[in-house]
């Protein structure tokens, strides 16, 4: 089954399947179609389209995409970027439930998260760390459609809601008496943090968990301190949205390593001790924490970024870098063959994870770059980077790697070499089959243990979107991806980019062209469905 969605740009995020009916989102304007798994082709029940002011697409940093819609209550709910509010709708029949404001695009606020819905709250947050944002995540009441809280990621500790208790197993992770100097009073305005990836949750301790972006601007030179809290790992109780504790993974960041990607929670045995652990892969280490005892603990960050330079180990007892000096950048002078690029060694995509094999399964970039830090003014809805980046390949030459990860060892078991960026999200069935998607627009299917391509299909574009599986009315397993080549390293394709500035879209303009990205696929947003014999 294939199923245009009607925009031309980045599709990122997955459908939802709920019951006999399919829920398909696009990129802008945002369509959402409601599909009948059960008649023959899945017409369409309904389609919605959010009214929205097309003027802001250029407060988008990275393309107009969206990461996907949820499900509660007999509602829809769908954060839309360029209005920067969400929408609860119908089920079945469609009507709309409502809409609240929660971002201002006027500033640079827009939404791209899919969001997480948590007992009778949605959990939203914001993009726009490139507008000079600052952060934040906020709970709405599903049935109210009511602000219940919003913590935001820089700033005074009352603002952050930091609990009490905040990182007390582990202060020098930094604690609201006793926090390491945040730079000067400027970064609580517009400081960056955004929280625009994935957020998890943990029933059993009643926490979430989500990372922060860059902190504004990407120039650090204005910015002494660690600027806490962007580029951190936080957890959350989600009804009163109190900091239980914080993990800063890159303090007084210089490359833009943004941490928003998702956190898996895994149980996992290692060195024959059982762990409840929660992954993060950002920018080029796979990062384990204990989450047991509701701390913070740091027990492995081991690189999957062989070419990575920037920092030459993480210290596990202050869990801080150790950073090679010569890789800082600073403002005035242009640093070369920073390896990851500020694309970092993975993206946003989601990675999957097998009980039965214990693998980890994630796309990867090899980009590396130069970078110098430029000097520029803070403006309400006006880019606030500071710096101008170069990107190319990595050693080797090729962009992208996909690869299983072996968590209690900290080591790679197989890789898939890609001519691009491995920027789709990927899925793992019981049958030890593990889907992902490249932006040439190949979608594969490889054996978990191996990593051995046993199928191959070409899709309509190259995919920046995320597998996934499920079990249809006549009970048959299918798998559904988007296509829609786009998103950060595909901007300069989706978007019709001028080829002449290798700086444009932030570093991304020269190394897609120069890789022929746009030699290998073109634009459309298209949904494919593959059943599983």
């Amino acid at each position: 089954m294939v199923l245009s969605t009607g925009a031309l740009r980045g599709h990122e995020g997955q459908p939802l399947v709920v019951g006999s009916t399919m829920y398909v989102h696009s990129a802008y304007p945002n369509h959402v179609y409601a599909l009948d798994l059960k008649k023959e082709g899945a017409p369409i029940i309904w389609q919605y389209t959010p009214t929205q002011d097309a003027s802001r697409h250029p407060v988008a940093c990275c393309d107009v995409v969206h990461r996907g819609v949820n499900f509660a209550q007999g509602k829809i709910l769908n954060d839309h970027a360029r209005r920067s509010g969400h929408r609860a709708r119908r089920h079945l029949p469609a009507r709309s439930c409502g809409r609240r404001k929660n971002a201002d695009p006027t500033k640079g606020e827009t939404m791209t998260m899919a969001g997480l819905v948590i007992k009778d709250k949605f959990i939203v947050g914001v993009s726009g760390g490139e507008f000079g944002v600052r952060g934040w995540v906020a709970a709405y009441n599903i049935d109210t459609g009511k602000l219940v809280w919003k913590a935001y990621s820089m700033g005074p500790d009352a603002d952050i809601k930091l609990a009490s208790d905040f990182n007390a197993a582990n202060p020098h992770y930094g604690a609201s008496s006793r926090a390491p100097r945040r730079g000067p009073a400027t970064c609580g305005k517009n400081g960056g943090g955004t929280t625009w990836g994935w957020y998890s949750y943990d029933p059993d301790l009643n926490l979430f968990y989500y990372g922060t972006g860059n902190p504004g601007t990407w120039n650090p030179t204005p910015r002494k301190g660690d600027d806490k809290w962007s580029m951190t790992i936080f957890a959350r109780n989600p009804d009163t949205g109190e900091a239980k504790w914080g993990y800063q993974m890159t303090p007084w960041d210089s490359w833009d390593y943004d941490g928003i990607n998702e956190m898996v929670l895994v149980d996992l045995t290692i060195a024959g001790k059982k762990v409840k652990g929660a992954d993060a892969l950002r920018p080029e280490r796979l990062r384990l924490r204990a989450r047991s005892d509701q701390r913070a603990r740091l027990i492995s960050a081991e690189k999957f970024l062989a070419a990575a330079n920037w920092a030459t180990s993480i210290d596990l007892k202050t869990g801080r870098p150790v950073e090679d000096p010569t890789k800082r950048t600073k403002q005035g002078a242009d640093t070369k063959g920073i390896c990851p690029g500020s694309m970092g060694g993975k993206d946003q995509q989601p990675s999957s994870f097998s009980p039965r094999t214990g693998l980890f399964y994630f796309g990867t970039n090899n980009i590396c770059m130069n970078y110098e830090g430029t000097d520029v003014k803070y403006i309400a809805g006006a880019p606030y980077v500071g710096a101008n980046v170069l990107m190319f390949p990595g050693p080797g030459g090729n962009l992208g790697e996909f690869m299983a990860w072996d968590p209690t060892t900290g080591k790679k078991v197989w890789g898939i070499k890609e001519p691009f960026p491995a920027w789709s999200g990927s899925v793992v069935t019981a049958s030890d089959l593990v889907f992902y998607g490249t932006m040439d627009g190949w979608f594969k299917a490889v054996n978990a243990k191996t990593g051995a391509v046993v199928w191959k299909s070409k899709l309509a574009s190259g995919t920046i979107g995320n597998p996934i599986t499920y079990m249809g009315p006549d009970r048959k397993q299918y798998v559904a991806i988007y296509s829609g080549v786009g998103g950060w390293f595909g901007l300069p394709v989706s978007a019709n980019l001028s080829r002449q500035d290798p700086f444009g879209a932030l570093g991304a303009v020269g190394v897609a062209y120069g890789a022929g990205l746009d030699k290998a696929t073109s634009v459309g947003g298209t949904l494919h469905v593959f059943a599983l014999e």
